[in-house]
């Protein structure tokens, strides 16, 4: 297995998932999978149609190696927001929970954004990152990335701030919340901009909020921007943004992500 489309297709709720080695960080799953996972187990199992994703909230509490199965939760059904919590077990283990609301749009008089995207180059037109490093982790393959600013990974960075267009390789046929949620994670913690040498790092928590009401182009281009905005203690808490290629905010979130150097 390689690109999201491919993977997501041998996924089934409830069973155990082969974790594709070209989808792994270390000795677990890539992040944005399984949060995308959660994502799809709650879509499918949900009796009718789910209105759009809205909010998550995805908490890693073990690795997630070898093999996960996302078992599904459904809390409320109201009339305009539905509601489930996902549970991904690994090894015996809950190796991540995810608390989603998938919502539809409301008639509001209140409409505002203070989230302009960056002015950056065109993807076509910033380098493309690179791939023949050692460190760079196996997923890291299944997206297209061209650095728009920011500083580098390991580089002493004073504002540590990552700042790329990222791309799904090939999500054809991908729903385009469970695409986007893929594609949220895929730069790295924006901490590592400050580090002098490699240090491990480990996000343990992640709060996604969706700012799109139509859905999203799942092989779109998409401007991520990851900053690390309060760093001690072994501990960094970051903000991250992405935005599409119009502009359009359409995802907002924060981690908390542990460093061990």
């Amino acid at each position: 297995m390689g690109a999201l489309n491919d993977t997501i297709g041998g996924f089934t709720v409830g069973e155990d998932f082969a974790i594709p080695d070209t989808w792994t960080q270390g000795r677990t799953a890539y992040g944005g999978l399984t949060a995308a996972l959660a994502v799809a187990a709650a879509q499918a199992s949900a009796d009718d149609e789910l209105p759009p994703l809205r909010s998550a909230q995805f908490a890693f509490t073990a690795p997630a190696a070898e093999a996960i199965s996302m078992h599904p939760h459904s809390l409320r059904r109201g009339r305009s927001a539905t509601s489930f919590a996902v549970e991904g077990i690994s090894g015996g283990q809950v190796a991540a929970t995810a608390s989603l609301i998938f919502s539809g749009t409301r008639e509001s008089a209140v409409a505002h954004s203070v989230l302009a995207a960056p002015e950056v180059a065109a993807p076509h037109e910033c380098p493309a990152s690179r791939r023949d490093n050692a460190l760079t982790p196996a997923f890291f393959t299944n997206f297209d990335v061209r650095v728009a600013g920011g500083a580098a990974p390991i580089s002493r960075a004073e504002y540590p701030e990552l700042l790329c267009w990222v791309r799904h390789l090939d999500a054809t046929g991908v729903d385009p919340d469970v695409a986007v949620i893929a594609l949220g994670d895929a730069l790295p913690p924006a901490a590592m901009a400050a580090f002098a040498d490699w240090a491990p790092v480990s996000t343990m928590s992640w709060t996604v909020n969706i700012c799109a009401d139509k859905p999203v182009d799942p092989n779109g281009w998409f401007l991520l921007r990851s900053v690390s905005v309060v760093a001690h203690s072994g501990y960094s808490a970051q903000q991250m943004t992405m935005w599409d290629a119009g502009g359009a905010p359409v995802l907002i979130g924060t981690q908390t992500v542990a460093v061990f150097g």
